[in-house]
């Protein structure tokens, strides 16, 4: 009787090569995702509550976000603006992609007439893809 010798056999290595790249992976999609998102995080906002808000699932990666805070400052992703300034560049991205979607974001406690301002200067800019931030009223209690 012939018995393995199991000294005898290879042992299996750790290939190193995918797990790095699975890895780099994982990095690449959390610092996008992260990216993406900061824009939407800024803290001196307070959105208003809602019972039903849209979620969009085909969202666009490319949206802008513009921040309307309670003292009427209007930022630009996160870049403080000027509405003038705030019309020349929506038109310019506009005039790349007329499709662009904008999401804007008001504070609670901002006048109603700071943000029909700034939707002004984004219908002058010729962007019809607009979006109002909301939170659900329980979220809004937190």
């Amino acid at each position: 009787m012939k018995f393995r010798d199991y000294h005898s056999q290879a042992t299996a290595e750790l290939e190193l090569a995918p797990m790095i790249d699975v890895v780099f992976l994982l990095l690449i999609f959390f610092v996008t995702a992260w990216a993406s998102s900061t824009n939407e995080r800024d803290m001196t906002i307070s959105v208003p509550a809602a019972e039903q808000n849209a979620t969009n699932p085909n969202k666009d990666p490319y949206e802008i976000i513009i921040n309307v805070t309670k003292d009427g400052t209007v930022k630009l992703n996160n870049g403080v603006v000027q509405l003038d300034d705030l019309l020349g560049r929506l038109q310019s991205i506009q005039s790349i992609n007329p499709n662009q979607s904008v999401i804007l974001r008001g504070d609670a406690l901002a006048e109603f007439q700071h943000i029909i301002n700034v939707m002004d200067v984004i219908k002058k800019a010729g962007i019809w893809n607009v979006a109002f931030s909301t939170v659900r009223p329980e979220e809004a209690k937190k």
